[in-house]
């Protein structure tokens, strides 16, 4: 709280003062507000910014981007992912993770997959929690065929974005998500008789 009322009060001083200030420092503003998930206010300095002969950058739409998806509003999120990547940006690995768990988490399967395979064709590599999210929720939709299938084709890639561990440890996972609820038995619950 004490860092948005800084914000706040950093905004306010410079209007007062009469600083004109540059992308960088707009950017800084937007980013603290979308840290604080202040998605209105983010936005309202975002829509300032040409008022200031100020464009918008990559990183202007990452903060925007992530603190939208973070906020629970996808459409909104993606309305702004669209724009940045006509515009030529590419978002960091972290908006592109945010991305694609926001949008399976809502059973956005198609758009959700989309992105994932933007994000591996920007040369962004997606973590075992993005990857597991993606297809543990195709899953609980009663498509695990799909979510096998997506394995599949990202283990083939070339070049590809997983390496065996992960393929193995996602398999896994599938495998154990996709089961009947009364037979599953979680791998780390599995003893040996040793």
């Amino acid at each position: 709280m004490v860092y948005l009322h800084a914000v706040r009060s950093l905004s306010r001083q410079m209007k007062a003062s009469g600083v004109v200030p540059d992308t960088f420092l707009l950017n800084l503003i937007i980013k603290a507000y979308a840290r604080c998930l202040e998605v209105d206010d983010a936005l309202k300095v975002f829509r300032e910014m040409p008022l200031y002969g100020c464009e918008a950058n990559e990183f202007t739409y990452g903060y925007i981007v992530k603190a939208m998806f973070q906020k629970g509003r996808t459409d909104k999120g993606m309305v702004y992912f669209r724009e940045a990547r006509e515009k030529g940006f590419v978002p960091t690995g972290g908006v592109y993770m945010t991305a694609v768990s926001a949008l399976a988490m809502e059973w956005r399967f198609e758009e959700s997959r989309n992105v994932l395979i933007d994000m591996l064709d920007c040369k962004r590599k997606p973590d075992m929690i993005t990857y597991r999210t993606l297809m543990e929720e195709m899953c609980r939709a009663g498509r695990a065929e799909d979510a096998f299938e997506l394995l599949e084709e990202l283990k083939e890639r070339k070049r590809g974005p997983l390496d065996q561990r992960m393929y193995s440890e996602l398999l896994d996972g599938l495998h154990w998500i996709s089961q009947p609820h009364q037979d599953r038995v979680s791998p780390c619950d599995k003893r040996s008789d040793d």
